[in-house]
């Protein structure tokens, strides 16, 4: 489907909220940036390409605005890195069904809607040794980097809830991990996705404008204004919302 300028203006003015919202909480928005391009029609080979890229522009201010205020911890990122960068190019080189891809990501935001708000004290105590706590996020990395090159989005999405239920850091120190990984694994997905399925980008110039400017401001109220509490209260109004707009998208002929 060719991309109207109202639609297009539109979806600029929708984008900037979600990179607003999703960049506060270390988030770049690519499940909501997924579900709006999709009610709208727009073409399903050219949504994941356009996603990445989004989420690459939110995230690089982001993670720039997290590691300024000395959130990140790079001894809790690199080893998901190390597993999820190959993986997440791998995904990216797959071609699975679009329904298929929308299920999977709306059972997976149900469940961190679920612990948000009725389990939001649950967290696991385990007497893990520095081996033990490598190999579990060699393994996590590895999980999230297929999801998400598959799914066409960077994977902090599942990433934030992990490192908080495992009681692994803080909710900035995970917010700025997510936002970090999300980048690099944007990255690795988009180099897939552009060797398989080329898109033309320079129509969607102001949706990519609108959310560099969202991107900005809402990382900075993340990582030096919003209390912790107010970040997972966003979170979780935000997986809310991706779940009406996958399951709107799911139930439409």
């Amino acid at each position: 489907m060719e991309i109207t300028p109202f639609t297009l203006y539109l979806l600029a003015g929708l984008f900037f909220i979600v990179a607003f919202t999703y960049s506060s909480v270390g988030l770049g928005g690519g499940s909501s940036y997924t579900a709006l391009m999709a009610i709208f029609g727009l073409s399903y080979l050219a949504i994941p390409t356009i996603s990445l890229l989004l989420n690459i522009i939110v995230t690089s201010v982001g993670s720039l605005n997290f590691i300024r205020h000395k959130h990140a911890r790079l001894r809790l990122i690199i080893p998901f890195f190390i597993s999820s960068i190959p993986f997440s190019y791998l995904g990216g080189s797959l071609n699975i069904s679009r329904d298929v891809f929308l299920w999977v990501l709306l059972a997976t935001l149900i469940s961190i809607a679920l612990r948000i708000y009725f389990f939001k004290q649950l967290a696991f105590e385990l007497n893990l040794g520095p081996t033990q706590k490598i190999l579990v996020s060699l393994f996590s990395g590895a999980v999230l980097g297929m999801i998400a090159g598959i799914a066409g989005i960077g994977g902090g999405i599942y990433l934030i809830p992990l490192i908080l239920i495992l009681g692994l850091g803080t909710e900035k120190e995970a917010a700025a991990a997510g936002s970090i990984f999300i980048w690099v694994n944007s990255v690795a997905g988009l180099t897939a996705r552009v060797q398989y399925n080329p898109v033309q980008l320079e129509e969607y110039i102001p949706i990519f404008v609108s959310v560099l400017i969202g991107g900005g401001m809402g990382s900075y109220l993340g990582s030096s204004k919003l209390a912790p509490e107010i970040m997972q209260k966003i979170l979780g109004l935000i997986i809310l919302i991706a779940i009406a707009f996958l399951f709107k998208t799911l139930i439409s002929p």
